[in-house]
């Protein structure tokens, strides 16, 4: 389970770039998973707080998204991995922009909402600002 912040503010979108076991880079949405009884929001309010700097107040739960993954798992063995996504409204109330220190994450920044569909991205870029974008009573996009 984990748990991200959608913080867009004057046309711009929060974003973190997240580097993978093989350098691969994308970029994401601030957040991530929840630690052992850690409570959903206050996951979001920390990950976005080591990854770009910022403290956050969460202002309103946008919905979930759920992901199923089957890969290897050592020599004739296959985990099926699903994970389950939150997606929240953060506001930023403090703090300055960095990057996360030694994290899963190399860079922060403040994106154009116009420049998102030209980046390298994880596909919960997407997924957040459609919901943040259409709002679905249900927490699920059609």
């Amino acid at each position: 389970m984990a748990a991200y912040a959608i913080c867009v503010d004057d046309g711009r979108i929060l974003l973190t770039r997240w580097v993978g076991p093989d350098g691969e880079r994308v970029w994401t949405l601030p957040g991530g998973g929840l630690e052992h009884a850690e409570d959903p929001v206050d996951a979001a309010i920390r990950e976005v707080e080591e990854e770009t700097g910022y403290t956050v107040a969460i202002e309103e739960l946008l919905g979930m998204s759920t992901l199923r993954r089957r890969y290897t798992r050592g020599e004739g063995r296959e985990a099926d991995f699903h994970g389950l996504r939150i997606y929240y409204v953060g506001r930023v109330t403090g703090g300055t922009l960095r990057a996360e220190i030694g994290g899963s994450s190399d860079r922060a920044e403040w994106v154009p909402l116009d420049r998102v569909a030209g980046l390298d991205q994880s596909e919960m870029v997407g997924v957040g600002l459609e919901l943040h974008r259409l709002r679905p009573r249900t927490g699920r996009l059609p």
